[in-house]
């Protein structure tokens, strides 16, 4: 490959809307190019990226034992209809009509899609285990699309789907799709995480993903210095608190006249802020309920909407919040209400003695309250806050917080869709059984951009071999001046690709600055220069892209230095 051959537009400007490092270098290397919101071109640059992902995805899922198909990306409501995620999925659902004005949607993900496919072809236990996937467009209509293909509307996954008539034999699928996955980002040369997620929108019974570990990750992921064990913070556990010990105080009443919040509370009182609780006031179909987590706690939402009863909870109003408490938000308490109510306590609250809570009166909150003796014991006790820094995990170790980047998520989704969309096959004594099924999904585009945010430096993108464009850089210093140099430079090329090695000849004639720099920018792993001196001294100039500095090295070095 010639660049003089190749379309390579970079730039040296940061766009001004790019606010993440992987949206900006891949708008200044010219590996993507913005159409509309959230949607983009990949350039052959960037496309040449995008294969290289796509292509260790495909050998891995094949080697895992599954079978590559294709889906509509268009699918009918019907379908979606029979699952309830017509209306269920929310506004990120394209929908559209067409000119019968049947009512179709872009798909986001393929369960629907897949089972009816499994329902016509699949009528045997003998035809089980079955593992499907693809490598397809998906389109999630974003409030906000940003980040680049982080978080693009359109956008490339991999979605295989696999069905089992036995939960055990769906369990052991899983894990190999874990391996599998463990593999793939092993291989691209990722440092990743595999984490206990909450399934989501999809549902299913239990779920990891997988985060490309990086600062400007949206997620946040604990993990234990004891154990390998790791979590989203929407699922992450820490461990359970210690016995509640005894009262010490009586309970009084104190003013605090401006103070709404636990920390300012806890300033003017002078206390830690743990021993303040915080009281959440919430409705749900069967009436009012108080969630209470600690002052330096936060309410995790995914958690307190699993607690029998808060499926569907929504925030009460302030007119709700009067009716049952009798106060305005910023000095609600469990003591006093005015009406019957629900408690919810975080375990760590139920588990406290001697606390401060609103008063249920505007300007006041009581000190010294204790469970039992104040007020009843919690109707409910759960872990419904979100873990933080130096929590102690189950384990025994300290919890620690990470950043990271989602981009892969194993399910097992159970018997969800099948039973949803009737879909069954004859067991071994001839009776119908309804599947249990898996889920398995990769960002592909979204690996290209993580990767970057993982592997980049001032000079640009650093990419790992089997995700770079070129492996190698072929430079030549004026071609045009000398034609030993030229030809030198193609013999090169030629004895690196006779050698397996992928590289391209930079023969487009640029000053060498500019020309490092690009090379630089678009992240090829190892630059070898051709020039006028080298060739006089036999040697070439090499640098790896992780250098600070170049070397000349002979040619069998340089061959030693590349294969290892």
């Amino acid at each position: 490959m010639r660049l003089s051959q190749f379309h390579l537009r970079t730039t040296k400007e940061t766009p001004a809307d790019a606010e993440l490092v992987s949206h900006q270098l891949m708008l200044r290397a010219g590996m993507i190019r913005k159409l509309a919101s959230g949607l983009y071109t990949w350039s052959p640059l960037g496309l040449r990226v995008l294969r290289k992902v796509e292509t260790v995805v495909r050998q891995e899922m094949d080697r895992a034992g599954a079978l590559e198909l294709q889906m509509p990306t268009i699918q009918p409501r019907e379908l979606w209809q029979e699952t309830g995620r017509w209306e269920k999925f929310g506004g990120q659902l394209l929908k559209i009509k067409d000119r019968k004005e049947a009512e179709y949607c872009y798909s986001p993900t393929a369960e629907e899609a897949v089972t009816d496919f499994a329902r016509q072809e699949l009528n045997s236990y003998k035809q089980l285990p079955v593992n499907l996937y693809q490598i397809q467009t998906k389109f999630r209509d974003e409030i906000r699309p940003r980040f680049g293909v982080m978080r693009a509307r359109e956008f490339l996954m991999k979605d295989a789907y696999s069905f089992h008539i036995t939960d055990e034999d769906l369990v052991r699928e899983y894990h190999n799709m874990h391996a599998a996955y463990t593999r793939i980002f092993t291989r691209l040369g990722l440092n990743f995480r595999a984490v206990q997620a909450d399934s989501g929108a999809i549902g299913g019974d239990a779920s990891q993903e997988f985060h490309v570990l990086a600062d400007s990750g949206e997620d946040a992921i604990a993990f234990s210095t004891g154990s390998d064990y790791a979590a989203n913070v929407e699922k992450a556990t820490a461990a359970a608190p210690a016995p509640r010990p005894a009262a010490t105080v009586a309970m009084a009443k104190v003013a605090t006249p401006t103070q709404k919040t636990c920390e300012d509370v806890a300033a003017l009182l002078g206390i830690p802020l743990q021993h303040t609780v915080k009281s959440i006031a919430v409705m749900t179909e069967a009436g009012f309920v108080l969630a209470l987590v600690r002052g330096d706690h936060a309410v995790n939402e995914i958690k307190l909407g699993k607690v029998a009863g808060l499926a569907d909870y929504r925030l009460a109003s302030e007119a709700e919040i009067l009716e049952h408490l009798g106060s305005q938000p910023g000095f609600l308490g469990p003591v006093g209400a005015k009406k019957a109510l629900r408690v919810v306590a975080d375990r760590d609250v139920a588990a406290m003695a001697d606390f401060v809570v609103g008063a249920n009166e505007s300007g006041f909150h009581l000190t010294g309250v204790n469970w039992g003796r104040d007020l009843p014991e919690p109707d409910t006790v759960a872990d419904i806050r979100n873990v933080v820094e130096g929590d102690k995990a189950a384990d025994g170790g300290d919890i620690r917080i990470v950043r990271g980047i989602e981009v892969g998520h194993v399910f097992q989704l159970g018997r969800k869709y099948s039973e949803a969309m009737k879909f069954t096959v004859l067991d071994e004594n001839g009776k119908a059984a309804a599947p249990a099924m898996g889920c398995y999904g990769i960002g592909v585009s979204r690996i290209v951009a993580a990767a970057i945010e993982q592997n980049h430096d001032a000079n640009g993108i650093i990419w790992s071999a089997p995700m770079a464009p070129w492996e190698v850089a072929v430079c030549v210093i004026n071609p045009k001046n000398d034609a030993s140099v030229n030809d030198a430079a193609q013999k090169l090329l030629a004895e690196l690709h006779a050698q397996g090695i992928e590289a391209v000849l930079d023969d487009r004639g640029l000053r060498p600055g500019a020309m490092f720099a690009d090379i630089e920018l678009i992240g090829i792993p190892h630059r070898v220069v051709v020039s006028e001196r080298g060739l006089a001294a036999g040697t070439f100039e090499y640098r790896a892209r992780r250098a600070t500095e170049a070397e000349n090295i002979g040619h069998e070095d340089l061959f030693a230095r590349l294969r290892a």
